[in-house]
């Protein structure tokens, strides 16, 4: 009998989520592991870098034919889709190629907040409708959501150099403030992912990943207090109202369709939308979670260490530049 560990194909191995994932799957010892890496960055660092770690590296683009996908995918048990969020509704053929080449389970890009009932925002349904498609199918799947990043979560400190346009994202307080959501430390997201495609009782099934949960006025003064900036950080804080919320989601869609091109406008239409979900309607959370069939990886895998919020405040206002985990590069 085959003693084979099981051979799982990372779609966007060199992303930050991606990147995490095989970092996590590689530090379990159970999988071998795959990279689908585009021709034109095979000679690549971050290439390398996965090469040295022991990563298999496979030539192909996300856009290839099912044909081309299914040569690809030979020999694989897992695909594990991390693309970045503008390719989510590209993913199709390779979905089909893996259920033609006898892939045992996908695993879409979604590593976000619980999926509720469409028109909430553009990201969210598309997201939506491939796990339709997966359903349609009938592709064996496991859909693994992980709430909202701590990363992106505590107010930036004064301290930082990021412009004060950037660091407002930070100080606005939605609604009440005091829907508590569910975040979970990115680094931690592979540890859950290595354990739940191993594990039959995920197989067709949603499992939900958090580590803590706290509202946005918990994260303001966590942020005073940790910060070190106190009464000063609170004076920058602003209040969104649902309309001034739906307006700027609507606003940044609007400028996303006269440039499609404009990244910045994506984002921030994305943002609002999710800010909207999370804080006024309440959709990240465990109970809704639960409500739309979610399995809870904290009750699925109780030995898995986690952190909290308050915990994760002390790293991130260590940091010499605390935007840095937002993405700001103030070079």
């Amino acid at each position: 009998m085959s003693t084979s560990k099981p051979l799982v194909l990372v779609l966007g191995a060199t992303g930050k989520t991606g990147g995490i994932i095989v970092k996590g799957l590689l530090a379990s010892g159970h999988f071998r592991v795959v990279a689908l890496i585009r021709p034109a960055s095979a000679s690549k660092s971050a290439t390398a870098k996965l090469r040295s770690s022991g990563v298999e590296i496979r030539l192909g683009d996300l856009e290839d034919s099912v044909e081309t996908h299914k040569a690809t995918l030979a020999g694989v048990d897992v695909l594990i889709s991390t693309v970045i969020a503008t390719a989510v509704p590209k993913q199709k053929n390779i979905l089909l190629a893996a259920k033609e080449a006898g892939v045992k389970r996908v695993v879409p890009s979604d590593f976000g907040t619980p999926l509720g009932p469409k028109g909430i925002g553009e990201l969210h349904d598309q997201k939506l409708a491939i796990r339709e498609f997966i359903k349609e199918h009938d592709i064996p799947h496991t859909f693994i959501d992980v709430g909202w990043w701590m990363q992106l979560y505590l107010p930036i400190p004064l301290r930082s150099n990021a412009p004060l346009e950037f660091r407002s994202l930070t100080y606005r307080i939605a609604g009440g403030g005091t829907t508590r959501v569910l975040l979970t430390y990115n680094d931690h997201i592979g540890t859950f992912v290595a354990r739940i495609i191993s594990d039959p009782r995920t197989l067709n099934q949603a499992v939900i990943v958090w580590e803590d949960a706290a509202s946005q006025l918990d994260a303001q003064e966590i942020g005073m207090r940790v910060s070190g900036d106190g009464e000063k950080l609170k004076e920058l804080y602003t209040h969104g109202t649902v309309e001034e919320i739906l307006q700027a989601a609507a606003a940044a869609k609007d400028k996303l369709a006269q440039d499609p091109t404009d990244y910045f406008a994506y984002v921030m239409q994305s943002w609002n939308e999710y800010t909207y979900s999370m804080h006024i309607l309440g959709e990240n959370t465990l109970e809704n979670a639960k409500r739309l069939g979610y399995l809870d990886a904290r009750v699925l895998y109780p030995d898995v260490p986690t952190i909290t919020l308050e915990e994760y405040a002390q790293e991130f206002y260590a940091m010499e530049e605390p935007a840095a985990a937002y993405g700001y590069n103030r070079k």
